[in-house]
């Protein structure tokens, strides 16, 4: 945990020297004064009171907005599947557990990308299981110390064999697999580097390339890129496991780190079968308001290569102000299924208070399902968790996720499926 501690401060110090300390405001006076769109009022002035309205006016307006502007458009096209049984251990986690590794290849237009997928199952539960579904950043090895866990074939394209990043196990605390089996949930997680491997050069190695406009697509403005892939990777986990028995699939979450938070949304946005939608830590591009102005800002998050947004995206670089959107549009996306947003205190970059105030005022749009959201713009303080049909919590720390953070998603969970 040390180590990863040191890197995180790090990794954000080299980011905000990189783009110059004197602009990124991390002062609340110098937040300029901002209006947001109205979720509820449509592009014709229209204003949306009842659920039907909000499916089928403003909601598909909304989608339609962070298609064209932000996240590039998803396509259609089936990309064949097949899936392999890699490993099967039922005693893992000393019995409380069965873990398996499963190899999915992606093929089409003779090309084909391999993404491994491990999959922890309770065995103490009787009946149908519900399961997180979440990326992992350094690969299946490192969500713990098993040495049974195979190394994934893009993670060589990332990282050089002497990397530390190959040591089992180096953030297992981020996959606290004893507390969410133990309170009877399965993880089904994979390395985001297996979809789309964030590293600039190795797009051609993505399941981007797989797609048959893929060379002709590369200019357009609304041209999908890393986190729509990701986006769409984790939707066909959850086409894997709809395949078995023991899943129950009407009890899927999604949960997403930092630059996967982002890609958590947009998936949970654009596919109803994520049942609930966790974003921890997603910060500017994710959940955080963009018109704050306040720590990451769109012209950094949209300059960093390999793109993660839609060349669109760029139009809005230091023009927040002229935003036809802002991220509560796209937390409301998620309505009327519950939705938890998390903060940690230090973690000003991905501005706490902004991720907070998008899930207040994604709230009225709940509200037109009898849902509850948050009634004050002003946030909880820190360990004083809302469980809502929003969910919010700040904690103390930096920019990770710890078994705090597992802690609370587990409740709202046990609040929701159980």
């Amino acid at each position: 945990m040390k180590s990863n501690l040191i890197f995180s401060i790090i990794f954000f110090l080299s980011i905000q020297i990189s783009y110059g300390l004197q602009n990124v405001n991390y002062d609340e006076s110098l937040v300029p004064k901002y209006s947001l769109p109205n979720v509820l009022v449509s592009n014709s002035g229209e204003t949306i009171n009842n659920r039907q309205k909000w499916e089928t006016i403003r909601r598909p307006e909304i989608l339609e907005i962070f298609s064209s502007q932000m996240y590039g458009r998803t396509p259609m096209e089936e990309i064949p599947v097949s899936y392999e049984l890699l490993t099967e251990n039922k005693d893992a986690l000393d019995g409380k557990a069965t873990l398996r590794q499963v190899k999915m290849t992606f093929s089409k237009n003779g090309k084909a990308v391999n993404a491994l997928l491990l999959l922890m199952l309770p065995n103490h539960v009787k009946g149908k299981v519900p399961i997180f579904v979440g990326y992992n950043f350094k690969g299946n090895h490192s969500t713990l110390t098993d040495s049974s866990i195979i190394y994934s074939d893009n993670f060589k394209l990332v990282r050089d064999s002497t990397h530390q990043d190959w040591i089992r196990g180096v953030q297992s605390g981020r996959w606290d697999y004893e507390q969410i089996i133990k309170r009877g949930y399965g993880v089904a997680t994979m390395c985001y580097h297996d979809i789309f491997p964030d590293k600039e050069g190795f797009k051609d190695q993505s399941i981007a390339a797989l797609f048959s406009d893929y060379e002709d697509s590369q200019d357009r403005g609304d041209n999908w890129e890393a986190i729509g892939a990701w986006a769409w990777g984790s939707s066909r986990i959850v086409d894997y496991l709809e395949t078995l028995p023991e899943i129950d699939i009407k009890k899927i979450a999604l949960l997403g780190h930092s630059r996967q938070g982002k890609a958590a949304l947009w998936a949970g946005a654009l596919d109803p079968r994520f049942s609930l939608v966790i974003s921890n830590n997603s910060g500017e591009g994710g959940a955080a308001l963009s018109k704050r102005e306040f720590g990451e800002t769109i012209a950094i998050v949209s300059s960093i290569k390999p793109a993660w947004f839609a060349k669109n995206y760029n139009a809005y670089h230091h023009k927040e102000k002229e935003m036809p959107f802002d991220q509560h549009m796209l937390l409301a996306l998620i309505a009327p299924r519950p939705l938890y947003v998390a903060s940690a205190e230090e973690d000003l970059w991905a501005d706490p208070k902004g991720e907070y105030l998008a899930a207040y005022h994604a709230s009225p749009v709940y509200a037109l399902y009898k849902k509850k959201g948050f009634n004050s713009d002003i946030a909880p303080e820190v360990h004083k968790p809302i469980y809502h049909d929003i969910g919010y919590h700040i904690r103390a720390g930096i920019h990770d996720v710890n078994a705090y953070d597992w802690y609370c998603y587990l409740n709202f969970t046990d609040k929701h499926f159980k």
